[in-house]
């Protein structure tokens, strides 16, 4: 195992900033995924490391080792891509062996360790079949095996199961974390999905615009988000947001939405908030309330609900504002109604309008 020290670490293609002075550590047997819109530097980020590009600044260490200017070769890196690029006139086993042939292995170790990694991810009985002749999940765990037969100390993946559907994506996911579980190499996973990034996750990286916008647990990045954009990001659905002022009534702190207002607890300021400041107030749709008319908040018209099962999202309009509300599947909404609606006080976010940074 080895950690992975990105200092500083930049990288410009022409006039493009797609990586803007990055910073991490990322520590030793660490899972880490990599989140953002597409754009975002995600990709290239995982390719810096991997020194498949070459950093225009800053530096890459695996452990004490400067490995900026090293190629791919010298630094044991596995990588999987989102193109699986599996040899088709190869069997199975040739197409694990084949990187360890390349680097000299003997044929007795290729065999064991190819027999040890089938073995890890059920595919012993594949090994002579080609690949045309495997399923899309089952190509995916001999991309996988291919990379970790030759015994990486990082493990770097780049979207490897966007072209697989959504329970074959489960599937493998799954299979992913109980593989790390097993060999403990540091990893770096690079996703849009961001329910991949939650569930799969020692630790979340949230980019935007070639910059690092949040490094920290899955817990700490969706209840406790640096800025809106994080906010705005991690969760399905995404949070609600509502303009606000802050209010002083006595020695009590309000975030006045117009239509309603909800009291600050001022010993979770993080940032200086009075009296007339504008701010953007944040709610998560599980922590809205819906009641009947004649229940207390404030009034909210019901444009329609997407039944997902075991719950429902119901799409409100209140005031100007398009907003949406998590409820128990079996409970009675529909759409056209009126509902009144009330906001989890101690669940709610504010951000400055301005810099969009956590002010509460």
């Amino acid at each position: 195992m080895t950690s992975i020290s990105l200092n500083s670490v930049g990288k410009r293609f022409g006039s493009l900033e797609a990586v803007k002075s990055v910073d991490a550590l990322i520590e030793e047997g660490e899972f880490i995924s990599i989140v953002g819109p597409s754009g975002c530097g995600k990709t290239t980020t995982l390719r810096v490391i991997a020194g498949l590009e070459e950093a225009s600044n800053g530096e890459v260490l695996f452990g004490d080792n400067d490995v900026t200017d090293d190629p791919p070769e010298k630094r044991n890196v596995g990588m999987v891509f989102q193109n699986l690029a599996l040899y088709p006139h190869m069997s199975v086993r040739d197409n694990m062996e084949f990187g360890l042939r390349v680097d000299g292995v003997p044929d007795t170790e290729c065999g064991s360790r190819v027999t040890r990694v089938a073995e890890m991810l059920d595919i012993e009985e594949l090994l002579d079949r080609s690949p045309d002749e495997l399923s899309g999940g089952q190509q995916q765990r001999v991309a996988i095996g291919r990379t970790m037969v030759l015994d990486p100390d990082v493990f770097l993946l780049d979207e490897p199961l966007a072209s697989l559907d959504a329970k074959l994506r489960v599937e493998i996911r799954e299979e992913l974390q109980e593989l790390h579980r097993q060999v403990e190499v540091t990893t770096v996973y690079v996703t849009h999905d961001q329910e991949q990034a939650m569930t799969m996750s020692d630790r979340i990286i949230v980019m935007n615009n070639g910059e690092i916008q949040q490094f920290a647990t899955p817990d700490e990045v969706y209840n406790h988000p640096n800025n809106e954009f994080v906010a705005h990001f991690i969760g399905t659905p995404s949070m609600n947001f509502i303009d606000c002022e802050i209010t002083k009534n006595g020695d009590t702190l309000s975030a006045d939405l117009g239509f309603d207002s909800v009291e600050i607890n001022e010993s979770r300021i993080n940032r200086s908030l009075i009296d007339g400041d504008l701010v953007r107030l944040g709610i998560r749709p599980e922590h809205v309330d819906l009641c009947h008319t004649n229940g207390k908040g404030f009034t909210a018209d019901v444009k329609f609900v997407e039944p997902t099962g075991k719950d429902k999202i119901v799409h409100l309009t209140v005031s100007d504002y398009d907003l949406k509300a998590i409820v128990e599947g079996n409970e009675n909404v529909v759409g056209g109604e009126t509902r009144r609606m009330t906001f989890r006080s101690d669940c709610i976010h504010l951000f400055e309008t301005e810099s969009g940074e956590c002010a509460y």
